[in-house]
Formats: C-alpha cells, structure tokens, sequence
C-alpha cells in the first residue's frame, strides 16, 4: 500500500497501530466516524486504545494520508485519502452523506479564487442541505 510507503519516506515508523488503521480505513472503503473506527480496530485488537486511534487518524491527516470533514453536529469523518479531490453533501434531518466529484465544483472554486484573490486549497468541502427522500417526507 502506498500509505506505508510515505511514511516511512518522511522518517516515521510505520507502527502496528497506524498500519491497522490504515487497513481499517481501507476495509471502510468510504466515511468512518473515530468511534467507528475505534470499534474496527477493536476487532482486531484490543490493545489499541481510542486515544491512539485519535492521534494516529490526525497524524494520517497531517501527512495527508487520510482526509477529514465535519458534518452534522461538527462529527469528524476520516477516509483514505485520493488523488482526486471530492466533497460532500450532508442531509441536515437524516445525516445522510453523498460525494461529489470535483468536477462539479471546480468551476465555483475557480470564480471564488478569481473574485477574491484567494488561492483556495481545499480539496474536501461539506454543503449541508435537505435531502430529495427528507424532501418528499415533508411534501407528505
């Protein structure tokens, strides 16, 4: 895995721990909350504690292994993270989370940089909003 790879590049032992929350993570294939992935790593081994569960996911996120939103109510998310940027939308009734591709963004990101004379360096944004089943539940 090419997790493990860069951090041994930038000078840091790749751990049992961190190589379990790296799988872990990989398993997921998708969001995880750090109770989540608490309770996974849990199953393969009860010496690991949720404190080293939550540095280790901010340290992935530091070498920019594992990226990181915050939704409903400020809850972290962590997923692996990719070559290519994604964003997400989050139902504010049910916390239902949907990606978006880049693509559908990058034109917005470009005007904001444009407007402002910011460069922006996001590349995980979360938009909350209702969504089309919470909808029609209130159309009902």
């Amino acid at each position: 895995m090419e997790s493990f790879k860069v951090i041994k590049e930038r000078g840091y032992r790749l751990t049992p721990q961190r190589q379990m929350i790296l799988d872990v993570l990989h398993e997921a294939g998708g969001h995880c909350t750090p109770d989540e992935v608490y309770q996974r790593v849990q199953c393969k081994s009860s010496a690991v504690n949720r404190t080293t569960v939550y540095r280790t996911l901010e340290f992935l996120v530091t070498l920019g292994l594992v990226s990181t939103a915050h939704v409903q109510g400020n809850q972290a998310i962590y997923e692996l993270a990719s070559d290519h940027p994604h964003h997400h939308l989050v139902c504010q009734r049910c916390n239902a989370v949907e990606v978006i591709d880049h693509e559908m963004i990058a034109t917005m990101l470009a005007g904001l940089e444009k407007e402002s004379g910011y460069r922006i360096n996001t590349d995980h944004l979360v938009l909350f909003g209702i969504c089309p089943e919470c909808q029609s539940t209130e159309q009902s």
